[in-house]
């Protein structure tokens, strides 16, 4: 078994301290704090250079926790989540609870119940929302692997996670999608 425990505390007591994490997820390597600190999520903005009305995927460790922060999630949510069979982000209507810094302009929020252990493990510790963004100043490519994350994020950073820094496999983005109250899924990036 992979032994992360450390930087699990060590993502704790920054995040509660309202910093900033470099974290691996089963996508890309992220920007992160926890979603309901309007100051800690305004460090990640200016960490990222990234327009406030650009807003943020929010990750959780499990599907049912999507009905806490939507308002009116389609009926069988939790049966759809479950059964997606890769990486997915989900743009829903009207969320709930989240500062306005994380809420975007039409009132939606990016969710994306994680697979990744290790962000599993750090929110359920958490037991908050974690802000998941690419560790990458805005406009920049998306480093595929944490040896090419630029030093600038690297320093802005509060604490940087160990695990997984070694890891030279490269994993696309998270498939985006909108899910309007209908129950149509509307696919924006496959």
């Amino acid at each position: 078994m992979v032994d992360f425990e450390q930087d699990i505390k060590n993502c704790l007591t920054t995040i509660n301290d309202g910093g900033v994490i470099l974290y691996p997820t089963e996508t890309v390597w992220g920007l992160g704090c926890n979603a309901l600190n309007e100051a800690a999520v305004d460090k990640v903005f200016s960490l990222k250079q990234r327009p406030k009305e650009k807003s943020l995927i929010i990750l959780l460790a499990d599907a049912r926790d999507v009905i806490q922060y939507v308002a009116s999630p389609h009926p069988d949510i939790i049966s759809i989540i479950e059964h997606f069979d890769k990486p997915t982000t989900v743009i829903y209507e009207n969320a709930l609870g989240f500062p306005e810094n994380v809420v975007n302009a039409d009132g939606s929020i990016a969710i994306r119940v994680t697979t990744d252990p290790f962000c599993k493990a750090l929110i359920k510790r958490l037991r908050v929302p974690l802000v998941s963004t690419s560790a990458n100043v805005s406009g920049q490519p998306t480093p595929p692997t944490f040896a090419e994350i630029s030093e600038e994020i690297k320093s802005g950073a509060d604490y940087i996670v160990r695990y997984r820094q070694d890891d030279t496999g490269t994993k696309p983005p998270s498939r985006l999608i909108r899910l309007h109250d209908s129950g149509e899924m509307e696919v924006i990036r496959p």
